[in-house]
């Protein structure tokens, strides 16, 4: 495990203080999430990226066109 020192403006470091009492956590543990939360979001980014850049374009919109055909019948179906 590494251990990392980093430089916030003071009011930041008091806020984040707080969001992680709010949450019944340590700094450590509410940073080590929040690294994990940018992470998960940068890695999906990524492989969203790689499959667009090998992807069928034609089958991806066919695959919107059901899901949105689904939505409005699931729509429909609520409102009855």
């Amino acid at each position: 495990m590494s251990t990392l020192t980093i430089r916030l403006p003071d009011d930041t470091a008091q806020r984040l203080k707080t969001l992680a009492q709010s949450r019944g956590l340590s700094m450590n543990k509410l940073v080590e999430q929040l690294s994990a939360h940018a992470l998960s979001a940068w890695d999906t980014e990524n492989h969203f990226r790689a499959m667009a850049a090998t992807g069928d374009v034609q089958k991806a919109l066919a695959v919107l066109d059901r899901l949105d055909a689904a939505d409005a019948a699931n729509a429909q179906t609520s409102s009855r």
